[in-house]
């Protein structure tokens, strides 16, 4: 059988961006070329979006950038930088609000051998949604003393509880956005065979945002499994039958320790942009930090994968980067496109070489007597072990 070649926008992005990114192109192609099923090859199509694009176009995320995704329907993209000052949206939150990304999707997989901070990093294994396009991410703000948020607070009566001279913020959730983002977290969960999910929020203070979103992700659950719906109340009564599927909530603050003392409790995790921000970089410090952690971000129709570490400029330009992030990035891109074989390739590579603690500098510290791999020294080994 010949097999396809398919078109997939990269952008490199920022500071180390470059280096990680040509690792994983390097690393995909090997597993691609001894694994592929489907797709020998991919064409990748490079775009600009950060300080690069900013120099050349004024402007960090192209509109030339934003078409070439929407006509190809997949990109994956290294880290971008935005620059400290008003007039600047970050190319991420700009590129799923224009996009509609609105699930970003973290795997969290212990790699054995990795330093971690908690005793039982073997137990660690599930993956968090974060809604991306609502909640205080949207940007709508007004500076304290002015006219939009002077008239907000008197309008709203609000003299009495909020002082005359606070900026203020908007925090929309709504019913369909919420209602969506559930129905994919847990048609993820059923197609990879998980039996929960856990919704996350802050309902008991935030009752008419967050705990809407509790209620409508419950409301969504249940019109997707019916009879085959259990909750926490009657999940022990009913668990013996594998049709059962658990569907369950925690508190956002009561989640952090779940995560640190029971992470096998849960598989698949929902919540908002915000508490999704903080719970997926926290629960990536349980793996090893960012440098090894990938990310996803899914519409309907498009899916843009990313590193989710910096730009890290120390140490840009000195083949000192770690690309483990992006390359698991790829690996997710690659079972999105249906080749499991060739993601499965990547990930036992990279298992292989930290047993033999064959890794970068940022892991390399943590071991005594271990001289650190290069960037390029790190991508090459793993292109003879796909």
């Amino acid at each position: 059988m010949t097999l396809k070649c398919i078109s997939i926008v990269v952008i490199p992005g920022d500071g180390i961006g470059p280096e990680v990114t040509r690792e994983m192109r390097r690393v995909v192609a090997a597993a691609l070329n001894r694994h592929g099923k489907i797709y020998g090859s991919i064409t990748w199509i490079e775009a600009l979006a950060g300080i690069e694009a900013l120099n050349k176009h004024q402007e960090l995320l192209p509109s030339a950038t934003l078409e070439l995704i929407r006509k190809h329907k997949i990109g994956i993209k290294g880290p971008t930088a935005t620059p400290v000052g008003s007039g600047f949206r970050s190319v991420n939150v700009s590129l799923r609000r224009e996009l509609d990304l609105y699930a970003c999707v973290r795997p969290i997989e212990y790699i054995a051998e990795i330093p971690s901070p908690i005793k039982h990093p073997e137990d660690v294994h599930f993956t968090i949604f974060r809604e991306n396009t609502e909640d205080v991410y949207t940007g709508v703000e007004y500076e304290a003393g002015s006219p939009e948020s002077k008239l907000i607070i008197q309008e709203l009566g609000l003299s009495g509880i909020v002082p005359l001279d606070s900026a203020i913020g908007l925090k929309p959730i709504s019913e369909r956005a919420t209602k969506r983002f559930v129905k994919k977290a847990l048609l993820y969960a059923l197609e990879r065979g998980n039996r929960s999910l856990t919704l996350v929020h802050k309902g008991n203070i935030m009752k008419f945002t967050e705990g809407a979103f509790r209620k409508w992700g419950y409301e969504v659950c249940h019109e997707v499994l019916g009879a085959r719906m259990a909750t926490s109340k009657d999940w022990e009564s009913k668990k013996q039958s594998s049709e059962t599927f658990l569907v369950q909530d925690r508190i956002a603050d009561a989640m952090f320790q779940e995560l640190l003392l029971r992470p096998q409790d849960h598989e698949v995790i929902a919540t908002m942009n915000l508490n999704g921000d903080y719970l997926s970089d926290a629960a990536a410090a349980l793996i090893g930090g960012l440098g090894v952690a990938p990310g996803a971000n899914f519409g309907d129709e498009i899916a843009v994968f990313e590193a989710v570490h910096g730009t890290a400029p120390d140490i840009a330009g000195k083949d000192l980067a770690n690309p483990t992030g992006m390359i698991l990035s790829a690996v997710m891109l690659l079972e999105h496109l249906g080749e499991p074989q060739a993601a499965v390739s990547i990930r036992n590579a990279i298992k292989q070489l930290v047993s033999q603690k064959r890794v970068t500098g940022d892991i390399a510290r943590y071991f005594e007597g271990v001289s650190p791999l290069s960037c390029s020294q790190f991508g090459s080994a793993l292109c003879e072990l796909v």
